[in-house]
């Protein structure tokens, strides 16, 4: 059964603007035809066209037409853009007409890219991609999407699915016609490639999540005593007032969130309340989640006073950086030995000393654990899961393949088939109706 036409607003409007209107569907040239196209439109060439309400005759705009042919479009279905002024009353007016005809409606969010996969053009790798390219915020994250929805990550997987696939059509041969003059040896030559896809897919799970990591931003916690400087530092690394700055402790009692554009790639600050042991209630559970998220940050900047600086003290974690604030306030001498020591770093907000050095470091710092190179990567936890699933069955097939009876061998095919399915869930290619609205649920209205 053919789906309904569907239409929506596919980018911002602004006053004096251009506002596309995309139409998808089995009745678009029909619609097209009512609203005021008589002549038929060639694909993907731009017309000018005078828009009418079918109702009245009343003209709603001259706009630019584009009809693009089924199935060599974004959905795989005929699909039309209004390319119009991008006032109110002329979107308006438009949508308002399009919604009067029959088996025509306006589209849910991802509706869109969601026919573009159930008509083959997209798998969900590149589902995913299209919709963090849409979220990307740096360059990066951007070169990460466009990679995935080009679809790099899901011809990876397809391949792995292919080769198990390819295999386990040797085995179930062996099952089925184990009385039969098959060739010598058949599944000698199987044992060796699965375990060479095991061992690829182990090696792309151990990546760091790095993916993830990029798509999420590099998360970085400023922690530290009342009165330190950490708010300030916040506002001085965001180049905005942020944070409320005061002499008064407690001022900062909830944890705030900058994000930044640090060589690329995408970083959380967190400016977090102050530690200190005689808090009040409201304070003291201000100081738990500041401590929260310092345990699960990716960094962790722990600002302490330069005046207080022991040259004892080299204490700095392995996810952290210690920083001396209102270093301008102490000789000379005792900002050489605290720079001397790795991890810690002489600086002062106020005078803006030391911060560029900082910042040079931190970007190094994030471009070393974020970089994902020109592969693949997976991206979401999705993925992991599902990876995860098809390893663990390729070692129950190692493990059952290993007993050498007949019977066992039928188990150790179960595995690999199981294996296999499980890859295909991650593109879609098998039984994934379960997780498409999860998948779709934050696309944009339009997309």
């Amino acid at each position: 059964m053919p789906h309904d036409t569907i239409f929506a607003l596919s980018s911002g409007q602004a006053r004096a603007g251009v506002a596309v209107i995309r139409i998808s569907g089995v009745t678009v040239t029909a619609i097209l035809k009512k609203i005021g196209v008589k002549e038929p439109l060639s694909p993907r060439e731009m017309k000018l066209t005078t828009i009418h309400n079918p109702d009245s005759d009343v003209v709603i705009d001259r706009a630019m037409v584009v009809f693009f042919e089924g199935p060599r479009s974004f959905t795989g279905e005929d699909v039309a853009e209004l390319h119009v002024h991008g006032s109110p009353a002329v979107i308006k007016e438009l949508l308002t007409v399009l919604a009067t005809f029959e088996d025509c409606r306006p589209a849910e969010a991802g509706e869109f890219t969601r026919r573009a996969f159930e008509n083959g053009k997209m798998d969900l790798t590149e589902v995913e991609g299209l919709a963090d390219l849409i979220d990307a915020e740096t360059s990066a994250q951007k070169a990460q999407a466009l990679r995935q929805m080009s679809g790099a990550l899901g011809d990876l997987y397809e391949d792995w699915r292919s080769r198990l696939i390819g295999r386990l059509a040797y085995v179930e041969a062996d099952i089925d016609f184990s009385e039969e003059d098959l060739p010598e040896g058949i599944l000698a030559h199987v044992w060796p490639d699965l375990d060479q896809v095991a061992t690829e897919i182990s090696a792309h799970l151990a990546d760091g999540h790095r993916g993830e990591r990029l798509r999420d931003g590099y998360r970085i916690v400023i922690l530290g005593r009342p009165n330190v400087g950490k708010s300030s530092l916040l506002n001085h690394l965001a180049r905005r007032d942020v944070a409320i700055v005061s002499d008064e402790a407690g001022t900062t009692r909830d944890v705030l969130e900058v994000h930044l554009d640090l060589g690329g790639y995408p970083v959380t600050l967190m400016d977090t309340a102050g530690l200190r042991e005689d808090a009040g209630a409201v304070e003291a559970e201000g100081i738990r989640r500041a401590l929260t998220q310092a345990a699960a940050a990716d960094l962790t900047l722990r600002v302490r006073d330069a005046r207080d600086f022991d040259p004892t003290d080299r204490e700095v974690g392995p996810k952290e950086l210690v920083l001396w604030n209102k270093s301008d306030l102490i000789p000379e001498e005792l900002r050489e030995k605290i720079m001397a020591i790795p991890g810690y770093y002489p600086i002062s907000v106020a005078e803006d000393w030391g911060l560029d050095s900082l910042l040079s470091d931190i970007a190094v710092r994030v471009a070393e654990e974020l970089s994902v190179g020109e592969g693949a990567v997976l991206t979401r936890l999705r993925h992991r899961k599902g990876l995860e699933l098809c390893l663990s069955h390729l070692e129950a097939f190692s493990q059952v393949r290993s007993q050498g009876t007949a019977a066992d061998l039928e188990l150790a095919a179960e595995e690999l088939r199981l294996a296999a399915r499980a890859l295909g869930q991650i593109t879609g290619r098998v039984d994934v109706e379960d997780i498409l609205d999860v998948i779709f649920h934050d696309f944009c209205i339009g997309k």
